[in-house]
């Protein structure tokens, strides 16, 4: 390689593979989401002649075959990774119908703790699933993708929204792969998504100020609905002295937290709101001061739902170890709620009392276990947990009864992990005379881990973990990585 005249260099040796590049250019289109259409674009034509005039571009439909021929090769790739996968694998998934086609897509992601103890997940499929969608269509779908990927006997837990077609779903699971197949009998597979139960509590507690909602949605949305609306919306705020910190964002109406963050981005331009409606006589929508103050009274007190909804819905880190002391955070603040002297958040308050006593008065068993884990936790935050969760002294008989019984489903969670851990191989016959001298003590050490079996070992380490200190407290904390 030599260099002529500025921005040119002379390659002399260089080998030109078409066939990479071509590999090269679907895997771009699909990393960035690029239409296929790219390829018949002359400008573009034009950018890869310039790089390397050797490169033949294809159609679209090539480019389209290229794509679906590498996509159904590292697929093949994950199965057989996941085929060796050692760990169980923990599986969400979700429906949702597209609404410019009216048709329903399932979406399966796993999730699991790889060999270097790194969380990992996968997405599984992503499929068109006919209608209706009842329990059985869901769990048939389900079970065909958990086949195709050699994980109906690897299966940890079933995450899954809050309706009585997946509860059925679940249970079919159960009786499709077999309950020897799963944890403890199947008794733990069933898990409530935390992030739907936060929106369908907050959600019944924002019935009490429907019509601030609906106001201001309407402001939001007839200030953003043409680019003039928006600099004259700026104008406004300019000679009201309002700084624009933020756009103004139109939230979805099934998902709280984005009804949340329109209130919380709203909510400054008050003023800006209130100079608008003396500006423009078709604005027509503007909250009353009742319903200003309320919603910034509010927005304040569903802060911590918004952060937690947030910690929940993390896919880099676990989330399982922090779910009970979050959810008992939650029902703290309620309570707190409960004593205002105004009467629409008391009644805000007892909406999303039932709702989360409907849905988490009794913990799920793996939250329990995950909670124990946590070596900042351990029995101390279940002992603290459980009194605030049922109004019990966490000396009583019943606060007691409920933490020994987390540590019971770890003990027996333990022993199934080690089942086929006691069934030791058959290993090569040895004798001493073969082994060289500082050989001994290893030889030794294998001798005597055997005669006592791996669940008994692992059950001694397990109390000892328990009645160690706990590890001093940090807000940002891998539990992996301790």
């Amino acid at each position: 390689m030599t260099a002529q005249a500025e921005g040119k260099v002379n390659v002399e040796s260089y080998t030109f593979d078409q066939e990479t590049c071509r590999e090269e250019l679907g895997d771009m289109i699909v990393l960035h989401d690029y239409p296929l259409s790219i390829v018949d674009h002359a400008g573009f034509g034009r950018f890869v002649h310039a790089l390397q005039p050797l490169f033949k571009l294809h159609t679209r439909n090539t480019i389209r075959k290229d794509i679906i021929g590498r996509h159904d090769k590292e697929k093949m790739k994950a199965i057989e990774y996941m085929t060796m996968l050692q760990s169980r694998v923990a599986v969400t998934t979700d429906m949702w119908t597209a609404d410019n086609q009216k048709k329903g897509y399932m979406a399966v992601t796993g999730h699991f703790v790889d060999e270097s103890w790194k969380l990992r997940s996968i997405l599984m499929g992503f499929i068109y699933v006919p209608a209706p969608h009842t329990g059985d269509v869901i769990a048939e779908e389900l079970h065909e993708i958990l086949m195709q990927w050699n994980l109906d006997e690897k299966l940890l837990t079933v995450t899954v929204d809050n309706c009585t077609s997946n509860d059925k779903a679940v249970d079919l699971m159960i009786s499709k792969i077999g309950k020897s197949k799963l944890l403890l009998q199947g008794t733990m597979l069933h898990m409530r998504c935390c992030a739907h139960i936060l929106n369908l509590i907050v959600k019944d507690g924002l019935d009490v100020m429907k019509s601030a909602i609906h106001n201001i949605r309407e402001s939001v949305a007839y200030w953003t609905a043409t680019p003039k609306r928006v600099e004259k919306f700026e104008e406004m705020a300019k000679y009201k002295k309002v700084k624009i910190t933020k756009k103004l964002r139109l939230d979805c109406k099934t998902r709280w937290n984005s009804v949340f963050v329109m209130l919380e981005i709203a909510l400054p331009y008050r003023a800006v709101f209130e100079r608008a409606k003396i500006v423009d006589k078709q604005y027509e929508s503007l909250p009353t001061s009742d319903e200003w103050d309320f919603a910034a009274m509010v927005v304040h007190r569903l802060s911590l739902f918004y952060e937690i909804t947030t910690l929940f819905s993390g896919t880099y880190y676990v989330t399982a170890n922090v779910f009970f002391p979050k959810i008992c955070e939650i029902k703290m603040r309620i309570r707190q709620w409960a004593t205002s002297t105004d009467l629409c958040i008391q009644e805000m308050s007892n909406n999303m009392v039932d709702k989360f006593d409907k849905y988490w008065t009794d913990i799920q068993g793996l939250m329990g276990i995950a909670t124990l884990l946590d070596p900042r936790y351990k029995k101390h935050m279940l002992v603290a947990c459980f009194a605030m969760l049922h109004g019990i002294a966490s000396t009583s008989y019943e606060c007691i009864e409920k933490v020994d019984s987390v540590v019971a489903d770890l003990h027996r969670l333990i022993e199934e992990y080690e089942l086929d851990g006691d069934e030791y191989q058959q290993q090569e016959e040895c004798s001493l005379s073969e082994k060289p001298a500082p050989a001994i003590m290893s030889f030794f050490h294998d001798i005597v881990a055997q005669q006592k079996p791996a669940a008994a070992r692992l059950q001694g380490e397990i109390e000892h973990y328990l009645s160690d200190d706990l590890v001093p407290y940090t807000e940002k904390f891998n539990v992996l990585d301790w």
